[in-house]
């Protein structure tokens, strides 16, 4: 592409922010002045508080079309402008451009508050849009057009200070003061945010629209700290237009976070290499950091306890064990695990507070029947881990209690293998974590059900551990792999809140599979016969998909499924080239049938009725211009050969396993929702290559919070397609929620869908013990 076209683009996404300003103003400025009026009416211990809040309400009232007016002005002048190639006349707080033009004189109090006031929010709204901005800006340098971050001459209308520029400006125009702006601020900010957000969002998507940088390179925007292997924020422009480096998503939105009409997250938070590194394939989430906590742990105990060596330098792997037990210690830990067994059976009701107090109890003893430092410092650390875990709040009581009777199976571990304290990746580690993390949800209103599929498989699990005591690691690891198959068939054939979803969820696979399956045969089949476009898009783009609903229901070689093939054959031959008068009359005698048919298997398929009238319209346009067509016919042997082709169709059809689904082929899913059912087709911001690979590894059975379409509910991700390409979560009522790879992936990013848990069982576990060493290293000893 030439000079000229790239720069073209870079001045169409100046225009494509402007209009996306304006399209969104009016809704800043009503929210701003209902958030006012809302603030008036709460109740206030402090009579000047409320007289004051109640007198800026009816102010904001009385000047709302004022504002607006003073808003709008300078957003059209600068589109103008644009337009016509002149340049944006809104300077920064700093002044003139030609710096030897300043007057020598003190500025006025009242312009440096303006100024300060402009700073602040610019920075709230480059804090805002982090990550929107940096892609914007990385994709502006490939087209030739950075945005500017000069501080003198005219400031860049993509830059934060400008859009904060043009709203203190219009506030004071209208008569406002900064003593009321200071009031409204967190108001102001609540609307301004995604409104801003919304605008950057837009020119990213018109860019991409023009192939523009689909994919961003992050690594430019990662700084490495010296000291602790962490990174700092990266800022990639001045304060007043300051804006982070990319974010994440889910960890971008704290206790804090704004919302504003728009409901996207902030996306402010700088991007850490360490969570880049654990959002790649082949490492879990919080990996890094978990990591570390391990670390530590290892520093503070060894400094304690000299024969400390949690490290894989010991080889516990393979047939390699590590140092054995002494006889002494391993009876005392036999002792107390019967002891925990008849405490804490199956028949049992034992509250797990009595359960970590009999482990409490137990612990002198087990540090009296060791016979090293060593062995000392490894009862007390996993008595604390289990000490955190068993009094885990969101754990279910039923839960916790089985998981008391893992703590002496995961000693008899962590004696003979030193990388439980030196590797996230032990699976006595990976174990408790799954299990942690698919049972955590049940509990904030869900009733826990101690029958459940689930609890059996975790009270036998627990079980088949206490059955083979000297196998460690090998035990732990095959229960682990059985757990996984376990959840495979447990969400889609026992859980009740998820097994009429998961059905749905394989239902809309299949079909969205048939759907490409038979789009590939039919375009195959089309390709060279003469047949009227109207009619062959409407084969690919309609019929494809009734057809797949018909193999779905009722099966591919369905007496149904064949007739809606047949049909498929009767609607091209009529809408070939007629040339003589029999055919014609053919075709008049036909059609009626024809597209009663044809409007009963739209509707099965679950068109819309407006729906099935703009496509039954379509295709009489088509058939009345194949009675003046001039090009050939199909003969009768051509057509004979076409409809036992379409009747074969379900016998040639490839296996639905080895199909493809990805984002340009996938059809618009909505046509799937239903009251069990929804289907996410919008939302999210544009996710990073990092996103869709944490999108990829997210694990079935995990908790996290959805905020969408106006709500915040507890979803688990309780399915996972063929390929991948699509994942449903659902919500402890059973509602199913269907996502795309792509749309999940931007769910992450924007901060709509965040995990419950940020870390691991076990990791908070492991920090809530150091805390308790670090507070008294002699704990270990004694």
């Amino acid at each position: 592409m030439s000079f000229g076209p790239h720069r073209a683009l870079a001045l169409t996404a100046r225009l494509s922010f402007l209009e996306a300003l304006i399209k969104g103003v009016e809704a800043v400025v009503h929210g701003c002045v209902e958030g006012a009026r809302q603030a008036a009416a709460e109740p206030q211990t402090d009579p000047a508080v409320y007289q004051r809040k109640r007198d800026l309400a009816l102010e904001l009232m009385r000047l709302q079309s004022a504002w607006l007016a003073a808003l709008e002005r300078p957003l059209h002048d600068a589109l103008r402008d644009l337009r016509v190639g002149r340049s944006v006349g809104v300077r920064a707080a700093l002044g003139p451009a030609n710096k030897t033009d300043i007057p020598l004189s003190l500025l006025d109090d009242s312009d440096v508050e303006r100024d300060l006031a402009v700073a602040r929010l610019a920075q709230m709204i480059g804090d805002h849009n982090g990550s929107e901005f940096s892609d914007l800006n990385a994709r502006l340098q490939a087209v030739g057009g950075p945005v500017s971050v000069s501080a003198s001459g005219p400031v860049d209308v993509l830059m934060p200070h400008w859009v904060a520029r043009v709203l203190v400006d219009a506030w004071l125009d209208v008569g406002l003061s900064l003593d009321h702006w200071v009031e409204v601020k967190a108001i102001l900010q609540h609307e301004v945010a995604p409104w801003t957000q919304e605008a950057y969002h837009h020119v990213n998507g018109v860019l991409l629209e023009h192939g523009v940088r689909p994919e961003i390179d992050l690594r430019p925007f990662i700084r490495r700290a010296k000291d602790v292997g962490v990174t700092q924020p990266a800022p990639l422009a001045p304060s007043g237009g300051a804006h982070g480096a990319p974010s994440t998503g889910s960890g971008a939105s704290g206790a804090g976070a704004l919302r504003g009409n728009s409901g996207l997250q902030p996306l402010g938070a700088a991007y850490e290499e360490t969570r880049m590194l654990t959002q790649t394939p082949g490492m879990a989430r919080g990996a890094a950091k978990a990591q570390n906590v391990l670390d530590k742990l290892t520093q503070v105990v060894a400094r304690q306890v000299p024969g400390f060596e949690p490290t894989a330098a010991r080889p516990p792997l393979g047939g390699a064990a590590g140092p054995a037990l002494s006889a002494g210690l391993g009876q005392a830990i036999q002792s107390v695990g019967e002891t925990l067994r008849r405490q804490v059976g199956v028949e049992a009701a034992v509250n797990p507070a009595e359960a970590l107090q009999t482990l409490q109890h137990s612990k002198q003893a087990l540090k009296e029947a060791a016979s090293t430092p060593n062995e000392r410092a490894i009862i007390e650390i996993v008595a604390l881990l289990f000490q955190a875990i068993l009094t885990e709040e969101r754990l279910p009581a039923s839960i916790r209690v089985w998981f008391a009777r893992l703590q002496m199976p995961v000693l008899r571990v962590a004696m003979g293998e030193p990388d439980f304290f030196a590797t996230t990746s032990h699976p006595a580690r990976i174990l408790i974590d799954r299990m942690g993390s698919c049972v955590m949800g049940f509990v904030g209103g869900v009733a826990e059900d101690a029958d459940d599929a689930l609890h059996k498989e975790i009270r036998r699990i627990v079980q088949v551990i206490e059955a083979y005591p000297d196998t460690g690691r090998r035990v732990f690891q095959t229960v682990l792999t059985e757990f996984e198959r376990f959840l495979e068939t447990y969400f889609r054939e026992e859980n009740q809140a998820s097994r009429r979803g998961v059905s749905l969820a394989q239902q809309v696979e299949q079909r969205e599979t048939c759907a490409i399956q038979y789009t590939i045969e039919l375009r195959k089949m089309l390709d060279g016969v003469p047949v009227h476009d109207g009619v062959r898009e409407f084969m690919f783009h309609v019929w494809a998909d009734v057809l797949a609903h018909s193999a779905v229901v009722n099966g591919p070689t369905h007496e149904a499924t064949k007739a809606l093939q047949r049909a498929a054959a009767d609607l091209i031959w009529s809408a070939s080239a007629k040339t003589s008068r029999d055919e014609r009359a053919e075709v008049l005698r036909r059609l009626p049938n024809l597209l009663k048919a044809i409007r009963e298997g739209m509707a099965r398929s679950g068109l819309p009725l407006d729906k099935q009238d703009e496509h039954i319209k379509a295709l009489n346009a088509a058939l009345a211009a194949a009675f003046s067509a001039r090009s050939a016919a199909i003969s009768a042997s051509h057509l004979q050969a076409l409809t036992e082709r379409l009747e074969a169709l379900g016998d040639v059809l490839p296996d639905l396993s080895k199909v493809e689904l990805d984002e340009a082929t996938l059809r618009d899913l909505s046509g799937h929702e239903s009251d069990a059912l929804e289907v996410v087709a919008e939302g999210g911001t544009m996710p990073t290559p990092a996103m869709l690979a944490w999108a990829r590894e997210l694990q079935v059975g995990a908790w996290f919070e959805l905020d969408y379409r106006g709500k915040q509910e507890s979803v688990q991700l309780a399915w996972s397609g063929l390929r991948q390409q699509l994942l449903l979560f659902v919500t402890p009522a059973g509602r199913g929620i269907l996502f795309q790879l792509h749309r999940l992936a931007a769910f992450l990013q924007a901060g709509l869908l965040v995990p419950q848990e940020e870390e691991s069982l076990t990791t908070r576990a492991t920090r809530a013990a150091l805390a308790k060493i670090d507070a008294d290293p002699t704990r270990l000893l004694n």
